[in-house]
């Protein structure tokens, strides 16, 4: 290691000084490395080049230095984003810009003066032809995208697979929360309550139309639990004569009457021990059965049929119903103090037709559903088609839906369903077809907003640009995301993610 001799330079012992130094230290490396360099003034003027950039001004349309200095950044260099630095005070360290002289990675850094006055901005080229100079490492991200892809769909895979029914008979929950398809407000709201539902141990009750997914919120409730280890039993009331529902719940002891199995049979309240026991259609639950039904709640114990003994338990309880248990509570067909007791956590699912938006995400859904069932292509929805969906009542919601998208691939000799397909389909059960609806609409902004609407937060403006993008890319391709992911540059995945969580 050579020695320091008292004649060699030394670094300033001010920090002041030092950082003058490394300012100009970085300035001349970045002028050497770099494939160019310039400078603006605070209004955008070029002010200097350096020797690099100027290999650069004839694929811009200059054959001088002095046609090309003193003009504004825009006229000279298309497609700059220098005024947007100039404006904000943020450098852009990294970014790709195009234009007539090619194709080029940029960094763009504001100049500040001693009062942090922004006072001009550097332009540097760091790479020209990146497809050529940065390909290796445009192959590995590329490469590392596509491991990140197929390990999101292997973990959704084997989270559906640990979640459905298991080998040995356990009863596992079958749905998450990325099972509720859409990204409308009202969709968001009600996955925003059932999760934090999610967190509790109190009754939930979930309300609303038939064929909203109420049965699903339930599964992804659970799923999401801290009994999520623990079984997911599930009874539908309605579909249960009246006279076996009390065995149903609470079970039969051995040789609790004749004909009875000698080892007795488990109820779902023994079934779901440790775990969530979920009540659909609790409205249609026989008077008889209700006042058993609040007792085994409050105490915690069951006394199954035929027997003496009681059985304690340790079970969440979910419930769901269509029908209004207010007015059946007013008009004495439902127990009010079950009512409370139950009515703990409501959670009310919204009907199709408030969600009309989420209407081309659930039609891929189920239309990739259909196919896998019946090794059939996915049905392809013309935006015609996809208008006139978005248009109907929907008054079985989403299973009148799918019954719907189901009828008309089934008849179809194509992979195409247009409108009037969709409209036999309609008409052929009775159901006068509505006009037609746009599914997703931006609504252009107002003149008063021009100016106040970039007074906010760069980020926020970003993301709203990126969800008005998806929409109209969405729109134009009849909600099909496949093509809509293509149009935008970005994966399936990430397409996926920004509508599930939009913001």
């Amino acid at each position: 290691m050579p020695l320091l001799t008292d004649d060699a330079p030394a670094l300033p012992l001010d920090a002041q000084g030092i950082l003058e130094l490394a300012a100009r230290s970085m300035f001349q490396l970045f002028s050497s490395v770099s494939q160019g360099m310039f400078l603006v003034d605070r209004s955008g003027r070029i002010v200097w080049i350096n020797e690099g950039y100027q290999r650069f001004l004839p694929d811009l349309g200059f054959s001088s230095v002095d046609q090309f200095v003193g003009r504004t950044v825009e006229e000279v260099i298309p497609n700059t984003q220098m005024r947007r630095v100039l404006e904000t005070g943020q450098p852009v360290l990294i970014d790709l810009l195009t234009n007539k002289a090619g194709t080029f990675v940029v960094s763009r850094i504001p100049l500040r003066d001693d009062a942090d006055r922004v006072i001009g901005a550097i332009g540097i080229v760091l790479f020209d032809h990146p497809e050529t100079t940065l390909q290796p490492l445009i192959s590995k991200f590329a490469l590392l995208q596509r491991d990140l892809d197929d390990a999101r769909r292997e973990l959704a895979s084997q989270r559906s697979r640990s979640l459905a029914v298991a080998g040995d008979g356990e009863r596992r929950a079958k749905y998450t929360f990325a099972s509720f398809i859409g990204s409308s407000p009202a969709a968001a709201e009600v996955k925003r309550q059932a999760r934090r539902a999610a967190q509790s141990s109190s009754p939930v009750l979930l309300l609303g139309e038939t064929g909203t997914g109420k049965e699903l919120l339930a599964h992804a409730i659970h799923a999401a639990s801290s009994r999520a280890s623990g079984p997911f039993v599930s009874v539908n009331i309605a579909a249960v004569p009246d006279t076996l529902l009390e065995a149903e719940f609470f079970g039969v002891a051995p040789g609790a009457y004749t004909g009875a199995d000698r080892k007795g049979r488990d109820g779902k309240f023994k079934l779901a021990d440790g775990g969530t026991l979920f009540l659909d259609e609790i409205g249609d639950m026989p008077q008889s059965l209700q006042a058993k039904l609040l007792r085994a709640l409050q105490e915690g114990e069951i006394e199954p049929l035929g027997s003496n003994k009681l059985v304690p338990f340790n079970v969440r309880i979910l419930a769901a119903t269509s029908r209004d248990l207010a007015s059946l509570v007013r008009e004495s067909r439902f127990r009010e103090d079950l009512f409370y007791r139950l009515h703990v956590l409501p959670v009310r699912v919204p009907p199709l037709r408030v969600r009309r938006g989420d209407i081309p995400a659930l039609v891929e859904a189920l239309g990739e559903d259909l196919a896998h069932r019946n090794c059939i292509p996915p049905p392809e929805l013309t935006p015609d088609a996809m208008a006139l969906l978005a248009g109907q009542p929907w008054r079985g919601n989403i299973r009148e839906l799918r019954n719907v998208l189901e009828q008309a691939v089934m008849r179809s000799d194509s992979a195409y369903i247009d409108a009037a397909q969709l409209e036999r389909v309609l008409r052929d059960a009775g159901v006068v077809p509505a006009a037609p609806a746009p599914v997703l609409e931006v609504a252009p902004a107002t003149d008063a907003e021009d100016e106040s609407r970039y007074l906010r937060p760069l980020a926020e403006q970003v993301a709203e640009l990126e969800r008005r993008a998806i929409a109209a890319a969405m729109k134009a391709h009849g909600g099909n995301k496949l093509a809509t992911a293509r149009q935008l540059g970005i994966s399936r995945a990430t397409l996926y993610g920004r509508l599930e969580n939009p913001d």
